[in-house]
């Protein structure tokens, strides 16, 4: 009698798969097959040109040796004459295939242990499939998670199905990450790591982290009643935020601040003291402008629309704070509005237009003298 597997138990266990996991019946029985022939010669160091070929209706696993149909044999590992092929089927003839089955000595029991590791290897997979197909659709999603190690710059997440990965520059440079923190942070990516298991990518540094984290906290921006139209961040120091509501009756500024700050401050908090400058966005760009450079008072803004370039005048003693420490205030203005802007004093400006003129008048002299 010919050893198979034969296992309906197998073909139930597959069709089970099918519904629960969603891992296609032909799928497996395919894994299964091209497993079974890699053990096979693995175990038997066969030299023959050999197919697997499970049964869908018992889970019966068939060893065949395929072999050319030749006049004259040459080998006969992959060669039959005519004559024996006939004692097979009557039908064959030369140049056809023929489909000798084998049962090598306990090829049964090495079947049924590799059909095994097959499917807990492809339910493995499937689930890993599941999982990174769910946290891919959080992309742009705030998670949190608790803090597994945070040594040479990189930080591990647990996030409970999977691990959190948080690279140096996705971090907030001011703050320091213990084991057993509860974190939370934005999904900017997720990627299947080097074994296939999916790694989740976040960012507390990203300026949509800011601005998710804004959504949670004020009712009116989840609601869609406020728009965020722009943000720009330094992480960990500061962050410009701008808003906007075609609603009249709606302060934008003023429910994202909240009474007495409260709204603005649970956002500040979660982002260990970092400064957020609220400010109304407007669509000229001069008003715009100077509502990004708050704290600081601007006196005029001429703007350049073809070159996106914006010259602001502040008084004397609003330009250091106009510019901010290292250029900061200034460079987030920038980012916000998507234009450049030059800042100078009101005694800079006046002195700038003072030396223009000079020159000016010096060369109306160099014409008359030319002239004359």
């Amino acid at each position: 009698m010919k050893e198979a597997i034969d296992n309906k138990e197998l073909i139930i266990a597959i069709g089970e798969l099918e519904k629960q996991k969603g891992i296609k019946k032909e799928y497996l029985i395919e894994s299964i097959e091209a497993a079974l022939l890699t053990a096979y010669k693995r175990n038997f160091d066969a030299n023959e040109n050999v197919k697997v070929v499970m049964d869908e209706i018992t889970g019966a696993a068939h060893l065949y040796s395929v072999k050319d149909i030749v006049e004259n044999v040459e080998d006969e590992t992959l060669q039959i004459s005519l004559e024996d092929a006939h004692k097979i089927n009557k039908q064959l003839d030369i140049g056809d295939k023929v489909d000798i089955e084998l049962v090598p000595k306990n090829f049964g029991r090495i079947a049924a242990q590799t059909a095994k590791q097959v499917i807990v290897q492809k339910i493995r997979e499937a689930e890993r499939e599941i999982i990174y197909s769910e946290y891919n659709e959080r992309k742009g999603e705030i998670v949190t998670g608790l803090v597994q190690k945070a040594d040479r710059g990189i930080v591990i997440m647990d996030l409970g199905k999977l691990e959190g990965v948080m690279l140096a520059k996705e971090q907030i440079p001011t703050e320091t990450y213990k084991v057993n923190d509860k974190v939370k942070g934005y999904v900017i990516d997720v990627e299947k790591g080097a074994k296939g298991a999916p790694q989740v990518m976040v960012s507390r540094a990203t300026p949509d982290f800011v601005k998710k984290l804004l959504e949670f906290e004020i009712p009116e921006i989840y609601e869609g009643l406020i728009e965020i139209k722009s943000v720009s961040r330094d992480p960990g120091y500061r962050s410009k935020v701008a808003v906007y509501s075609q609603n009249e009756n709606i302060d934008p500024v003023g429910s994202c601040v909240g009474q007495k700050g409260v709204r603005i401050q649970n956002v500040i908090n979660e982002l260990s003291g970092e400064k957020i400058d609220v400010i109304e966005w407007n669509e000229d760009p001069s008003i715009y402008i100077s509502a990004a450079l708050l704290p600081a008072q601007v006196m005029a803004v001429d703007i350049n629309e073809e070159e996106k370039f914006a010259q602001v005048i502040v008084p004397d003693d609003q330009l250091s704070l106009a510019i901010g420490k290292s250029g900061q205030n200034v460079r987030l203005a920038a980012k916000l509005t998507n234009w450049k802007i030059d800042i100078k004093s009101e005694t800079q400006f006046r002195q700038m237009l003072e030396t223009q003129n000079e020159q000016e008048n010096v060369e109306d002299n160099a014409e008359i003298e030319n002239e004359e």
